[in-house]
């Protein structure tokens, strides 16, 4: 397909705590990615930065940083800002530049040191900014919408305590075995339940952490790939960053409203779901042809959800489908083979980053014992705040 570009190599800063600036994160993961393509920093055509502006770290000029830590080499620069899904932002801008004829091969990095605690708004009166709203009128953190939707599930399609804690269960243990992961210890239902409370009915570990950490890809033209030796590189074949559509008539993060459906008929599909559909159309897949996913699971409620926007099952289904194995190591589909949000913590310009850096060791076969047997496609869904749609489709 003509809208496909090669992803030649894929690398990451290990996720956690360290206490340094995320430029230093950021080339770490850079220079694993050119290392892992067999590409010089001096043969990049592009750079494109994926932003933070949390904790006032300068990451509106990200990647014109990297530039400069890796050595001014004259590459094309572009920075992008979309919260969450700032990394698939990336990857799009850079598909786009290649398919464009604008450079052969482009470098993405996302690198981010997260402050302690839940995410707050920086500093400052921005009325017109709804993330600023909910906090400052309503007092309504992450987590206090997580709760909100954890028990909007509940309330509509019978989830349990018990299906939010398997979520992390299964996470965890994939996250066990990820040598990038931040949390490396397998946990119980148990654990889970006696972890804190933090925004009923959710618990601490229901919860992702905030954390420091990178990821980085070298993209490149199918031809050079063929020239450079990549006769079947893993490719990527979708990238969706669409809008909402108007109404939004279910709550979605930050805003704290709805709109009215008495006049206007709601769209037949909620935004996420338009998210997945609008990357299968670009691909010409289906969600039966997926065979593992990443997905954003800021909460173990919000990985349930994620299962029926991605078309994994019907509507309500999610839980079924986790109770079943589906989305566990060697069920139909696996999801967050890389242990997810819930073994990482979010370092949100790397996180959509990351969620293709682990796609495609696992399209590669190269995934150790977290290897999803005969994989051949992959999805990831995550979403930026503001109306960012993400979702990246990878083939083999």
């Amino acid at each position: 397909m003509t809208g496909e570009v090669a992803v030649l190599g894929a690398g990451m800063h290990p996720w956690g705590k360290w206490g340094r600036g995320f430029v230093e994160y950021g080339v770490v993961a850079a220079r694993a990615a050119l290392a892992d393509a067999g590409v010089d920093w001096r043969d990049v055509g592009s750079i494109i930065g994926a932003d933070t502006v949390r904790g006032g770290y300068p990451g509106y000029v990200a990647g014109a940083t990297f530039a400069k830590a890796l050595g001014w080499q004259g590459a094309r620069v572009t920075s992008v800002y979309a919260a969450c899904a700032s990394g698939a932002q990336a990857i799009g801008t850079a598909r786009t530049q290649i398919l464009a004829g604008l450079a052969d091969v482009v470098l993405v990095v996302g690198a981010d040191a997260a402050p302690k605690g839940f995410f707050r708004p920086a500093g400052g009166d921005r009325p017109d900014d709804p993330d600023w709203l909910r906090f400052r009128v309503l007092g309504a953190t992450n987590p206090a919408y997580f709760g909100l939707w954890a028990r909007r599930r509940m309330a509509v399609h019978g989830d349990t305590l018990e299906d939010f804690a398997q979520v992390k269960v299964k996470n965890a243990a994939a996250g066990a075995l990820n040598a990038n992961a931040r949390y490396r210890k397998a946990v119980t239902t148990d654990e889970v339940a006696a972890s804190a409370v933090v925004a009923d009915p959710l618990r601490l570990l229901d919860i992702c952490a905030t954390s420091d950490g990178a990821a980085a890809l070298v993209l490149s033209s199918m031809e050079f790939a063929r020239r450079h030796g990549a006769s079947d590189p893993v490719r990527i074949r979708a990238v969706s960053t669409i809008t909402p559509r108007y109404p939004t008539t279910v709550l979605d993060l930050p805003d704290i409203a709805t709109d009215s459906a008495a006049a206007v008929t709601p769209a037949e599909e909620t935004f996420r779901a338009s998210i997945a559909r609008a990357a299968y159309e670009e691909a010409g897949i289906g969600p039966e042809d997926i065979s593992l996913a990443e997905v954003y699971d800021l909460s173990t409620a919000l990985e349930l959800q994620w299962y029926e926007d991605l078309g994994l099952c019907a509507e309500g289904e999610g839980a079924k489908l986790l109770r079943d194995g589906a989305t566990s190591a060697g069920g139909r589909v696996p999801v967050n083979t890389s242990g997810g949000l819930a073994s990482f913590g979010e370092a949100v310009p790397a996180q959509a980053i990351a969620q293709v850096c682990e796609l495609t060791w696992q399209l590669r076969g190269a995934a150790g014992a977290r290897q999803v047997a005969g994989a051949r496609v992959g999805v990831t869904a995550n979403q930026g705040l503001f109306g960012h749609g993400s979702s990246v489709v990878a083939v083999r």
